[in-house]
């Protein structure tokens, strides 16, 4: 089966933000060009290759669909993405080390007050406070990737007309806008473990996983 990547077998260029009308179309268009209905009668290789296509296209669509995946699937075209979506969740980044140094502390007192066996009142509202600037880190985090999202497709654009002349590298400022959306990305993975973590003692009082520092 001939294909490169999920970006040009939907005919789509390889940005971070993309058409998502063009997208359902080109989807739909190839789902009928491909679906294995149409290869009732055909050999076995094409139906099998029917198949192929048929499945490369629906893992396509669902990882340009998604604003998160496409940025993993990116990263993992240039060659820089994470080992896993996880990759940050043992080690805190750099850039929150104040942040989750405060949290932990906070979290070590209110555990302690509520197995004191202080009412709820007592120590929820202190887990609600603490919550709120690795909330706004999170904010920060989602607008910093829009921003190296639409910093990236500017450079996708201005180096269009490298394509017509053979040019392959990824030049210096492409990658560092690569290198600074993958850091980026692994952090906000992070601060998501956090909330999430925040969440569990919120709702079931339990102890969730701590941070390491």
């Amino acid at each position: 089966m001939e294909r490169s990547d999920f970006f040009s077998f939907l005919d789509l260029p390889r940005k971070l933000n993309i058409d998502m009308v063009r997208l359902d179309e080109r989807y739909r268009t190839l789902s009928r060009q491909f679906h294995p209905d149409f290869f009732y009668n055909a050999t076995s290789a094409e139906r099998r290759l029917s198949l192929e296509r048929s499945s490369f296209l629906n893992d396509a669509y669902r990882a340009l669909k998604d604003p998160i995946k496409r940025i993993v699937y990116l990263l993992k075209l240039e060659g820089l993405a994470p080992k896993n979506e996880h990759e940050a969740s043992r080690q805190v980044p750099a850039g929150l080390l104040e942040e989750v140094f405060a949290l932990n502390e906070e979290l070590d007192e209110v555990r302690a007050v509520r197995e004191s066996g202080a009412p709820d009142d007592q120590w929820k509202p202190r887990l609600e406070r603490a919550r709120q600037p690795i909330e706004q880190k999170r904010s920060e985090h989602e607008a910093e990737l829009q921003s190296l999202a639409a910093e990236w497709d500017a450079l996708v654009d201005r180096n269009a007309a490298d394509r017509g002349a053979g040019a392959t590298g990824m030049d210096d400022a492409r990658r560092l806008v690569l290198e600074r959306l993958r850091d980026r990305f692994l952090e906000r993975n992070y601060i998501t473990n956090l909330l999430a973590g925040i969440e569990r003692e919120l709702n079931t009082g339990g102890r969730g996983p701590r941070s390491e520092q």
